[in-house]
């Protein structure tokens, strides 16, 4: 029997470290793969909204934080479990139950790790994620003009940027021929005559290139119709369209998973509140009910895993446990996080259905520890 307790920290110690260990890479794994497919998805925003290749990837990069949130449950399931089994394959379980050491203290020490675990979850769920999505959101929102002529394709009517619709016949290079745009919103009011409230410009041009964040056309008219419904028209030789002052069609009103927490709460504390600087409201009871629980109820859930997870430790050997026992436990244990997935979409219907949302994992874990205690005890008793 070991009586030594620096020699039971060591021991303890390396089992914290191998399954934080296989935390980290499973969750870097994850991580990564769902990031690079998201990465292709987010590809429209070049092509289809005109947006830059410096905003396409710092929105990108924004949006590992939302990813990783997503994974660190069921990543922490894994290394648990994997952890279990790779010391118990390699005999290591054996050698600590034979030199006395507690299964109990044992499956304290996934518990504690648990609780670390559910921390970070709280901290990235809560305050780290919508910061960076907000971010990401602010970077398109700011996003000044792209390479305006990626947009432009030939023999197609291109609608990337709001109000206004363009059309090239031929394309060489980075000049068109045979231009054809029309304004909607009026953003080109100022190459027209100086008649006030003319509206959708029609522009036509034989020619025409970009240059400094300019549309330089040539050979071609502007037609527009007036207040008293009178058709404008104007002959040019050369003129030159500003573009600096293009929208995209990207949604600039955040998201609800985009506002801060502390919104939220404010939100459901009754405070008709205003986010000022983005001039939004607050969103729908329901959605923002359920927002608040998977921020700040689904990370209670991890400690009941690490509980469910940590009746693996009955086993006395590595040929000892049926194949019903050795996946039956994971098996609870998935389904106990896919649930609790789940049940966040009736989190939101009511007050009473949020409440239970958390009370679950509250009251679940100490019953499941009372249970794994008496389990435990009696196995080495």
């Amino acid at each position: 029997y070991i009586k030594n307790p620096m020699v039971k920290n060591k021991i303890y110690r390396y089992f914290s470290i191998e399954i934080l260990k296989s935390f980290i890479t499973i969750l870097f794994a994850f991580s990564i793969v769902a990031w690079t497919v998201r990465s292709v998805n987010f590809l429209d925003l070049i092509v289809d909204s005109g947006h830059s290749l410096r905003s396409y990837f710092l929105f990108s990069i924004l949006n590992i934080s939302g990813i990783i949130t997503k994974f660190i449950p069921l990543s922490f399931l894994l290394a648990l479990v994997v952890s279990i089994y790779k010391f118990n394959n390699k005999n290591e379980l054996m050698i600590v139950w034979t030199t006395g050491l507690s299964k109990l203290r044992l499956a304290n020490l996934f518990l504690f790790l648990s609780f670390v675990i559910t921390l970070i979850h709280l901290l990235f769920s809560s305050v780290i994620t919508p910061y960076t999505l907000n971010k990401s959101r602010s970077t398109l929102t700011n996003d000044e003009l792209g390479n305006f002529s990626i947009n432009m394709r030939e023999n197609t009517f291109t609608d990337t940027f709001a109000g206004i619709t363009f059309f090239v016949e031929k394309k060489i290079n980075d000049r068109f021929y045979n231009i054809f745009i029309s304004d909607e919103e009026n953003k080109f009011q100022n190459v027209i005559s100086t008649k006030e409230n003319n509206n959708n410009l029609i522009i036509l041009a034989k020619e025409g290139f970009i240059s400094q964040k300019k549309l330089v056309l040539f050979n071609g008219r502007i037609q527009s119709i007036s207040s008293d419904n009178e058709l404008d028209e104007i002959v040019f030789k050369k003129t030159e369209l500003v573009l600096s002052n293009f929208d995209s069609r990207t949604t600039k009103v955040p998201k609800v998973q985009e506002i801060s927490t502390n919104y939220l709460m404010r939100c459901n504390n009754g405070e008709n509140v205003v986010l000022i600087k983005d001039n939004y409201h607050c969103p729908e009871n329901n959605l923002r009910k359920e927002t608040v629980a998977r921020r700040l109820g689904l990370p209670l859930y991890i400690p009941l895993v690490s509980i469910i997870c940590s009746f693996l430790l009955r086993s006395r050997g590595k040929n000892s446990d049926s194949f019903f026992k050795r996946y039956f436990i994971f098996f609870i244990s998935f389904i106990t996080l896919l649930s609790a997935e789940l049940l966040l979409r009736f989190a939101g219907f009511s007050e009473l259905n949020t409440l239970l949302y958390f009370l679950i994992p509250i009251i679940g874990l100490p019953l499941s520890y009372y249970i794994l205690k008496i389990n435990l005890e009696k196995q080495e008793s």
